[in-house]
């Protein structure tokens, strides 16, 4: 069994990816040809949306069981993860079907980090583990407001547990069984892509971002604590996602909205919408992923003070990238408003 082959091996880490991407991907074409998937949930499209057609929105089915499988064959000491993620995925799905008060969904993602960080604290001041279980949350959220483009958050899990995965495995403090469980979520989050890049049969659903933005967070947290990495590192892996959906909270908190609503001012959203389309807005995002994670499995093996500017640079880079984009979503608001104003003026 795969459980069995060599942990400093490269390719049983490849073949348990290999492994779970064809699980999750024959769990989700099950439900698409039976036709259980538009039982389950269905997305359908309003004005925020960037779909014009129902899809289902049943990923999760095939990401969670796939995530907490590994864990519990691979790492048992990881159960209260795969615990967390079961339990998050179930309130979830309940939201996906017929809806949830915000008030309940962020009590149950409160629950979920506060377990994780009251059974295994690390050894650093309390108001540290409230910060970390401050970002965690916000890890959880954010991979669900990231969810509205095609192939964007299947990508995003492809390439930050493959991060993960090769700084657990084959980084400075090799950590394998944190390694070969987020090898395991790499592959899965491939199995899902091949029915969610454009254009999309499936979306990953609350049942499947939220466990998703959970176990970013929770297999981050363990790895920092555990010394495999340091806490720039999952920050830095996942930095486009907690880039663009922290830049969009702040900006609608300032004018007073409630940011917990569906909207359409992420930057991924606003690149749809001036007509760069979803998959070559997916292929531009997933090389900045690539580069992003690159950068930050290079670093690990750096000085301090060289990971550090490494991060601040990336950053920079970031913002420019961000700024890049909303001129560019200036020029096509402009534009866009031209005929109005033309037609107005004709009347």
């Amino acid at each position: 069994m795969i459980m069995h082959l060599p942990f400093s091996s490269p390719l049983s880490a490849v073949w348990i990816a290999l492994a779970s991407g064809v699980l999750c991907a024959a769990i989700l074409a099950f439900l698409l040809k039976s036709g259980l998937a538009w039982r389950l949930a269905t997305d359908i499209p309003n004005e925020r949306s960037l779909h014009l057609r129902p899809t289902p929105r049943v990923g999760g089915w095939g990401l969670v069981p796939v995530a907490i499988l590994a864990i519990l064959l691979l790492a048992p000491s990881l159960w209260l993860i795969a615990l967390g993620v079961a339990f998050l995925a179930a309130v979830s799905q309940i939201d996906d079907r017929c809806g949830l008060p915000a008030r309940v969904r962020f009590a149950a993602h409160f629950l979920a980090v506060l377990a994780l960080i009251a059974v295994y604290p690390a050894p650093v001041p309390w108001w540290c583990l409230i910060g970390l279980a401050f970002l965690m949350l916000w890890l959880v959220n954010l991979y669900n407001f990231m969810d509205g483009a095609d192939g964007l958050a299947g990508g995003m899990a492809l390439f930050g547990f493959g991060a993960y995965a090769a700084a657990a495995l084959f980084g400075p403090a090799p950590m394998p069984e944190l390694g070969w469980v987020c090898a395991a979520i790499a592959g899965a989050a491939a199995g899902f892509l091949l029915f969610n890049f454009h254009p999309a049969k499936l979306f990953l659903g609350d049942a499947g971002s939220i466990p998703a933005g959970f176990l970013a967070g929770a297999l981050g947290y363990w790895g920092w604590r555990g010394g495999t990495w340091p806490i720039w590192f999952p920050a830095l892996v996942f930095s486009p996602f907690i880039a663009d959906a922290s830049v969009t909270l702040i900006r609608r908190l300032l004018r007073g909205e409630k940011f917990w609503q569906a909207h359409r001012e992420h930057y991924y959203q606003r690149m749809v919408r001036f007509g760069t389309g979803h998959a070559s807005t997916a292929l531009v995002w997933y090389l900045v992923m690539f580069i992003g994670t690159a950068l930050a499995l290079w670093a690990l093996n750096r000085p301090v003070p060289l990971q550090w500017g490494i991060v601040a640079a990336w950053a920079a880079v970031l913002v420019v990238i961000g700024a890049a984009i909303d001129a560019r979503w200036r020029s096509f608001q402009t534009v866009s408003r031209k005929p109005e104003v033309d037609a107005d003026a004709s009347q």
